[in-house]
């Protein structure tokens, strides 16, 4: 979906929050895409919420911005279509979009270099959910059962990895499962997974639907091969899942974090790029409404645990507000 300006009208819907607009109107709009996640994560209500303050802030050249969130399959996925420049602007966590650039793990076929960041959003918690009633109370007690990673290949997957290694598994020692965060619950749910890996600002609807009507678990990601993680992967950060994030969970947990970057690519016009760091950063009381992680966007934190470039627009605009010298 490359950027462009536009002579059809333009649909209503909760990702955009744009009305029907006639041709007339509709050509002094410019078109702008933000790809997220499943609809079961928090990628995408945000992405939502995000395309609306743009859509209702954005000004380039006279023209309105038209932003649409577009759902996705997260942040392998969206860094590969920001390469090929088929999307505007996309959420990657702060890992992903590192090893994007750099061409490592999953990139090992080739880095991708045009790649750019307009901010950091918030930090995605780690959480490993199991039902109650399932026996898994730590990490290594998933050898030998069943657990939902996310797409071969995706941050979620690379994760799992990892732990497994840290913990002194491999990937045969468990049964792997490739389900969206939804379609995982669901599965816990019927007694067909044991454990979802989900990577997502919390809480995420997936879980809090899980929870409604089952008793789970959090199970804690601490100790020493954690650590260990940690400083091989440094974009990992120790956090506390508070208690009663979710329904029955009353007691908090210790588990990891990793940062949501808002990226985009080296072709957006330097004006669309400052047009819209500026709407976002500058109303982020909005974008609090519409998510409980909506309150952890904020200028302040807008540079933190960026590692690729910044774009331009976006680098002038945080000159502007004094974040970089």
């Amino acid at each position: 979906m490359k950027l462009k300006l536009a002579s059809l009208a333009v649909m209503a819907g909760l990702a955009g929050g744009i009305a029907l607009t006639s041709g007339a109107e509709a050509q002094q709009r410019v078109f702008f895409g933000i790809a997220t996640g499943g609809t079961g994560g928090t990628y995408y209500p945000l992405g939502g919420m995000l395309a609306q303050v743009l859509s209702n802030n954005a000004v380039i050249d006279g023209k309105k911005l038209a932003a649409t969130a577009e759902t996705g399959n997260a942040s392998v996925a969206n860094a590969k279509l920001l390469g090929r420049g088929e999307i505007e602007s996309a959420f990657i966590a702060a890992d992903i979009l590192d090893a994007a650039y750099k061409g490592e793990n999953q990139f090992k076929d080739g880095a991708i270099k045009n790649i750019r960041a307009l901010g950091a959003l918030y930090p995605e918690t780690v959480q490993l959910i199991v039902r109650a009633d399932s026996g898994v109370k730590k990490f290594a007690d998933l050898k030998g059962k069943s657990v939902s990673s996310g797409s071969p290949g995706s941050g979620q997957w690379q994760l799992l990895g990892d732990l497994l290694e840290a913990h002194g598994l491999k990937r045969e020692d468990v049964t792997e499962d490739f389900s969206s965060f939804a379609q995982s619950v669901d599965k816990i749910k019927d007694g067909n997974l044991i454990a979802s890996l989900i990577t997502a600002g919390t809480p995420t609807s997936s879980v809090l639907d899980l929870a409604n009507g089952h008793a789970i678990s959090v199970v804690p990601l601490s100790g020493p091969e954690v650590e260990a993680l940690k400083k091989k992967q440094p974009y990992y950060a120790s956090v506390t899942l508070e208690a009663n994030t979710y329904k029955g969970q009353t007691a908090p947990v210790e588990t990891l974090a990793v940062m949501a970057i808002w990226a985009s690519h080296a072709e957006l016009s330097d004006d669309v790029a400052y047009a819209v760091v500026k709407a976002a950063y500058e109303n982020t009381e909005t974008l609090a409404k519409v998510h409980t992680q909506g309150k952890n966007i904020a200028l302040k934190s807008a540079l933190q645990s960026v590692s690729v470039p910044l774009h331009p627009g976006a680098e002038k605009f945080y000159r502007e507000k004094g974040l970089l010298k």
